[in-house]
């Protein structure tokens, strides 16, 4: 059979802006303003009235253009197209190729790619369907999809798990709406009617808090591990000194510092805030990364493959075989928080912008666009000071 012809071609089915793109034959391409494309196809069914007399002109939505190609769109309308001249309503007689709800998500998911904050963000982001959905309904096709299939994935783990089941039905939500945008589903999205309609039992989420030292403690500490020559000794002296976060220090490289100004600016990739962090270097943590340059790696804290970082889990690792119970690696940055506001005296904004935190709304950091930097690395001195001073006395001692 020769092949269906028509005014578009697949250039121009990628490339067209908003708006209706006809094809011939009924056969239309609609591009949303957001860029995303489906095809409709608008039929005259014979022998049927709309309410006020005339013919019934109808359009049937045929699935988006990034699953269907313009010529099984082609294909389609005519079907459509046939089905009208019978008098028969392709709404209720169509056969028409659904893919399934993991075939969408993956699509989804790699539509989304560039949007991700981080690769691993974007693991999760699909691990959490292919772990708790995909068992479940993955084969199903995305229009049979309803309130029975979703409680289905979240009742489970709704209260055992709640905040991964809470970030399961954000992405069953966004699999389904971007489903119905293409055309393949209609109606209400299942996961919002379950949530307005309270099916699901309230859980009152407790805070989880990272365990911390005790401010005072952490000079005898500190002491301890200056006196280990492991690198992840060394790394972790250094999370204490600046209260960064395990991923920040880690990933730190030589490019990210400025001996002269003193300062380490963690890029915007691996802040949880997205933003750039300045960090005053004092003498303290001078004196532990000045002697690694010798190594010229890539990495400030280099790992036991050559130009990587040590391992997530090596700061850790290190507390365990030091024997010290109860505190975490993130804990530090409470440590210091806590020692900021007992001991320091200095505004909440300055500690806590030391700890890279955001401080009031969105119009308020809009208008105080400061770092405070000079009156962070005053805190930052005088934490350093009192961290160290335990070491300081041991080398006086030696």
């Amino acid at each position: 059979m020769a092949a269906l012809t028509g005014k578009l071609t697949k250039k121009l089915v990628e490339n067209l802006g908003p708006g209706r793109h006809g094809d011939g034959n009924g056969l239309y391409l609609v591009v949303d303003p957001s860029g995303a494309r489906r095809w409709i196809v608008r039929v005259v069914i014979k022998g049927q009235k709309n309410k006020k007399g005339a013919p019934l002109r109808t359009d049937f939505g045929l699935g988006g253009a990034d699953i269907i190609t313009l010529p099984q769109a082609r294909d389609r309308a005519l079907e459509y197209r046939r089905m009208a001249k019978q008098g028969l309503n392709p709404r209720f007689n169509a056969q028409r190729e659904i893919p399934t709800f993991e075939e969408i998500a993956q699509q989804v998911h790699i539509d989304r790619m560039p949007t991700w904050k981080n690769a691993k963000h974007g693991r999760q982001w699909i691990n959490t369907l292919r772990d708790y959905a995909f068992p479940k309904i993955g084969r199903m096709p995305v229009d049979s999809i309803d309130q029975p299939e979703i409680l289905m994935c979240l009742s489970p783990i709704w209260t055992e798990k709640h905040e991964t089941a809470r970030r399961l039905a954000q992405r069953l939500k966004i699999v389904l709406d971007v489903a119905k945008s293409k055309g393949l589903r209609s109606g209400e999205n299942p996961v919002t009617a379950i949530k307005d309609a309270g099916v699901l039992p309230k859980v009152v989420k407790k805070p989880k808090h990272h365990k911390a030292m005790r401010w005072q403690d952490i000079p005898t500490f500190y002491a301890d591990l200056s006196g280990r020559n492991a690198m992840a000794a060394k790394a972790l002296m250094f999370t204490c000194l600046t209260g960064s976060r395990t991923g920040e220090v880690l990933g730190m490289r030589w490019a990210e510092l400025d001996f002269q100004a003193r300062l380490w600016t963690c890029p915007a990739e691996r802040m949880k805030t997205g933003d750039d962090h300045r960090v005053p270097l004092t003498d303290e943590m001078l004196e532990i990364i000045e002697p690694l340059r010798a190594m010229e790696s890539e990495f400030v804290f280099e790992g036991q493959k050559r130009h990587k970082p040590l391992s997530n889990m090596a700061m850790l690792m290190l507390l365990r075989r030091m024997s010290v119970e109860g505190v975490t690696v993130h804990g530090f940055r409470s440590t210091f928080r806590d020692w900021a506001s007992e001991v320091s005296n200095v505004p909440r904004e300055v500690a806590e912008m030391s700890l890279s935190h955001k401080i009031g709304s969105d119009v308020e950091r809009a208008y105080a666009r400061s770092d405070l930097l000079d009156k962070r690395r005053t805190l930052m001195g005088r934490w350093s000071l009192f961290v160290a001073r335990g070491a300081r006395k041991v080398a006086k001692i030696d």
